[in-house]
């Protein structure tokens, strides 16, 4: 966010403002809802203070990149740019409303799958920006969104280059030093494909460290600190216990300090990511590449792999990663991993065969029964015809069987009571009495954590004054952390008793972190008074103070 106060949003047939989502160097975005069709989109906004053609050029340049480049599931998808009435160029995008990873990868540990899942994603998107002619420059944390499908989305190309104007970069304008490679910082500064591939690598690694590469806890972490250990010193291994050999592997060779001992392309690092992921026994994340080029082989040669199977290369060659299955192929059982796999020809005495359907039954002559041997007196049981009288001899008269289910349950019987028995023998006479376990009170009453203080000597400080009715006017709020404040509590803003067409203003805002935040004017109105109130994990809320415009 910037130290600057936002600028008004300005007015946009068809579009109705809703709130600022944040503010950079030159333009803030704000989140409109469309009239026609209805949603919510983001807009970015240039300040009407910059002067500079260079930057509206660059405005205008990320625009067409990002139109261009909007198609790939991982980037972030444009739907307009214009120029608004009072002569403030924007761009119309997709709304992003889960946080982005540079709030997260300060805020939460991540984990290494959703890292490298994150990674792979991104890689196809920055290699198909690539094969497109086009550098992103400032691939960071800050710039990965997240979609409403929990999908990573690459944003702001607002410094891209085409790829041929890598050794000629006059100006490092907007780059994010905590992720640049090397040769940005040499005289003069240089980039290629091999740059973005360093930025990629620096941000999967910050999501996993929890910090930037090459910042120090405890220490000075200055810009001049940072470059001079982007250029001279080594990366320091991921210290975290399930973090992979092989993870530690990739990320040192995309950040090597010499372009030419990193991943030749955005793909080969994807790639890499995705041997981390095979090692760990982890789904491997389908990687998208548009191709420009028109052959698959350039980018990874004649010794395919499995993970060729989890690249779809538009015009090229699309696998399903559900199946595995490549053009031609054969389609694997998938569910060897939990039976083993069927025959390819079914036996003929298989349950399920019947009818017309099934194989010929074996006629008596082929089947093994028709020679067995069998006692005399049986033939005329099994084949129905009667037998020789020279062949066979008198039958003796058969002595009636004695029934064997009687004398089975009187065993059963037997052993039952003889269990039974000795078991009540044994605990009356060897096992002891266990003693009363000592019962807790179901509804003991529980001491109630005491509520977080509330937030001291508020004070209001207009920062742009309400014009008439044309536009709203701002005003920063401030205060002093209560005695009691921790990190993990945070403040409500709102301003009270608003009346109700005011519903934009009667919002509260949550503030964490900081102990100001900046809120616009509700207009027209005598009593407007400003509460805030600090919040705990729990829910628990202090008193609120309360402090008031006209007082001022």
């Amino acid at each position: 966010m910037s130290s600057r106060p936002p600028s008004a949003p300005p007015r946009l047939v068809g579009y109705e403002y809703e709130k600022l989502l944040g503010s950079g160097g030159f333009a803030d975005v704000f989140l409109y809802r469309q009239a026609r069709p209805q949603r919510r989109v983001a807009i970015k906004v240039l300040l009407s203070t910059v002067l500079d053609e260079s930057v509206r050029h660059q405005f205008d340049s990320e625009a067409n990149v990002m139109a261009q480049m909007s198609t790939h599931p991982s980037i972030v998808t444009i739907h307009q740019a214009e120029v608004s009435g009072d002569h403030r160029p924007y761009i119309v995008m997709e709304y992003c409303s889960r946080p982005n990873y540079g709030v997260r990868f300060r805020k939460e540990r991540i984990t290494v799958a959703e890292a490298l899942r994150v990674g792979v994603q991104i890689a196809g998107a920055v290699e198909t920006a690539h094969r497109a002619g086009i550098l992103h420059r400032d691939i960071k944390p800050a710039n990965i969104l997240v979609t409403d499908y929990n999908r990573p989305a690459l944003t702001d190309f607002g410094i891209s280059i085409a790829a041929g104007q890598g050794r000629d970069v006059e100006d490092s304008q907007g780059m994010s030093i905590p992720w640049s490679p090397p040769e940005f910082f040499s005289d003069p500064p240089r980039a290629d494909v091999r740059s973005d591939v360093f930025s990629l690598a620096a941000s999967v690694y910050s999501l996993l460290a929890g910090r930037t590469p090459f910042e120090r806890r405890g220490q000075r972490n200055t810009a001049t600190d940072l470059i001079q250990r982007i250029v001279g010193e080594p990366l320091p291994p991921l210290d975290r216990p399930d973090i992979p050999p092989e993870l530690n592997r990739a990320l040192s060779i995309a950040m090597a300090k010499d372009p030419a001992g990193r991943y030749d392309t955005a793909l080969a690092f994807g790639r890499a990511l995705q041997q981390v992921e095979l090692s760990l026994s982890l789904p491997v994340t389908q990687m998208d590449v548009l191709d420009e080029w028109g052959a698959a082989g350039h980018a990874y040669g004649e010794e395919d792999d499995e993970l060729v199977e989890h690249t779809r290369i538009r015009k090229v060659a699309t696998v399903d990663p559900e199946t595995g299955t490549a053009p031609g192929g054969r389609r694997p059982d998938p569910y060897a991993g939990v039976a083993p796999a069927l025959e390819a020809d079914p036996s003929p005495a298989a349950p399920g065969w019947s009818g017309a359907s099934a194989p010929s039954a074996p006629s008596a002559a082929d089947s093994p029964e028709s020679t067995m041997l069998r006692p005399a007196g049986t033939a005329s049981r099994t084949t129905g015809q009667e037998p020789s009288p020279s062949a066979a001899p008198e039958a003796e008269p058969a002595t009636p069987r004695t029934p064997a289910w009687p004398f089975v349950t009187l065993a059963a019987v037997l052993v039952i009571v003889l269990g039974v028995g000795a078991t009540l023998a044994v605990r009356h006479f060897f096992v002891e009495e266990p003693e009363e376990i000592a019962a807790s009170e179901v509804n003991a009453p529980v001491a109630q954590e005491d509520p977080p203080g509330a937030p001291r000597s508020l004070e209001l400080h207009v920062l742009a004054p309400e014009e008439g009715t044309e536009s709203t006017g701002r005003v920063q709020v401030t205060w002093e952390l209560p005695e009691n404040f921790t990190q993990e509590d945070h403040f409500i803003v709102q301003w009270d008793d608003m009346p109700p067409n005011y519903e934009q203003y009667a919002q509260p805002r949550e503030v964490h972190g900081r102990n100001s935040v900046v809120v616009e004017i509700p207009p027209q109105l005598e009593d407007r008074c400003v509460s805030v109130r600090t919040v705990n994990p729990n829910g628990q809320a202090s008193e609120p103070e309360e402090v008031c415009l006209d007082a001022q």
